[in-house]
């Protein structure tokens, strides 16, 4: 079916691809004579279509907003943990993480922007596991989710304003 809609879209004539019928302008059909209105709808559809476009691909709103990055570090043969915050860039705060850490077998488990990270520990099974998010509270949980029934928050550690 080239070229046919499917029930509920319509193919526009400007740009080619289906887009959904609405009872808005988009779908009403003009009156013969009024070009000047065809104009600026068609490239009011320009825009919009061409905008959808940009808008998947543009930074987010708050782009301008100021980023502070943390990390932890673990050292698995002696669950030493190194840690950072409030660092303007990942590589900063992963580095200040392994420098804390000291031991050769230190890497890093978490990292975060703006967020949280949390390590959780199994004494039954002496097991690690990791998590990063935007709390706190969802980092622990994250952390605790990967990990056997008898898992314990063992380090937890947040960038600025982001606690909770």
């Amino acid at each position: 079916m080239h070229g046919a809609a499917e029930p509920g879209w319509r193919r526009h004539s400007c740009i080619g691809s289906l887009i959904p019928r609405s009872s808005g302008s988009w779908t009403r059909k003009h009156k013969k004579g009024n070009t000047l209105k065809k104009i600026v709808t068609g490239a009011a559809v320009l825009v919009a279509a061409a905008g959808s476009l940009v808008v998947g691909t543009a930074a987010p709103a708050n782009a301008n907003q100021d980023y502070n990055f943390g990390a932890i570090a673990l050292s698995l043969s002696t669950g030493r943990i190194g840690y950072s915050y409030d660092y303007s860039d990942s590589p900063s705060a992963k580095t200040a993480a392994m420098n804390s850490c000291t031991y050769d077998d230190c890497k890093i488990v978490a990292k975060f922007a703006n967020g949280c990270g949390a390590v959780a520990y199994s004494h039954r099974d002496g097991y690690y596991t990791f998590g990063a998010a935007s709390s706190r509270v969802d980092a622990k949980n994250q952390a605790l989710s990967r990990n056997s029934g008898d898992a314990t928050i063992i380090h937890w550690n947040c960038t600025t304003g982001y606690e909770l």
